[in-house]
């Protein structure tokens, strides 16, 4: 019984983070000017996407700052997790479809003989959004406790730091793609808010988690000394 309503709550969990998902897709859909549709599905994933990658990142600093237990991996991050890898994923598919109809290669190089690589912000952000989303696969791969059990809980957390490499990657994937397509002022104040709230609440975790380390080490070394 205890089992089974576990799974419920992560069941009800998913299909709440599953409707969030598609009402952030539909409203910037929906705000994105006409008529290209695959255009304006990339930014609807873009969006959903950073918001659940957001989420996932401020959890843990959160848990630090109110002074609550922060395990190595827990349902609502990780749940979070996968629903960013998933939109991540899914706006990396859509995106190779909308500049160059079916060319996707162009996305990346210029042409083969003799070869030439997309050096420009262009193919810059392209490799940067390729990486993320590669880094987010694996993520997805892993974000089970079958996988923790596996790896073990030093290695598994080694891997999901990927998730800091695959955000930075994200945002220099976003900021080139800002400046590409030249957004409206808008999208990009929406876009750096939440990079410098996100950017803002890690350095205060960081901080506090180094400072109550800092506390917890001088007072083992009082005790040490009083015993």
């Amino acid at each position: 019984m205890e089992l089974s309503g576990y799974f419920y709550r992560r069941l009800r969990r998913h299909l709440a983070m599953a409707v969030v998902a598609i009402l952030i897709v539909g409203v910037v859909f929906f705000l994105t000017p006409p008529p290209d549709v695959r255009h304006r599905m990339s930014m609807g994933t873009a969006y959903a996407a950073l918001v659940f990658i957001a989420g996932s990142l401020w959890l843990g600093p959160w848990n630090v700052l109110r002074r609550r237990p922060n395990p190595v991996s827990f349902d609502l991050r990780r749940d979070m997790g996968i629903w960013a890898g998933l939109l991540a994923v899914l706006h990396t598919g859509i995106g190779l479809t909308v500049h160059l109809r079916g060319r996707m290669w162009m996305y990346f190089v210029k042409g083969f003989h003799p070869l030439r690589i997309q050096n420009n912000q262009f193919g810059l952000a392209n490799y940067a959004g390729l990486i993320a989303a590669l880094m987010f696969l694996v993520l997805l791969v892993i974000s089970n406790d079958l996988s923790l059990r596996e790896l073990g809980t030093k290695r598994w957390k080694s891997l999901q730091r990927w998730a800091y490499w695959a955000a930075g990657l994200s945002v220099m994937h976003g900021i080139l793609f800002q400046l590409v397509e030249k957004r409206h002022l808008p999208w990009v104040v929406v876009f750096y808010t939440m990079v410098v709230i996100v950017a803002g609440i890690q350095m205060f975790g960081f901080f506090r988690f180094t400072s109550n380390k800092k506390i917890a080490s001088a007072n083992k070394r009082d005790r040490v000394l009083t015993q």
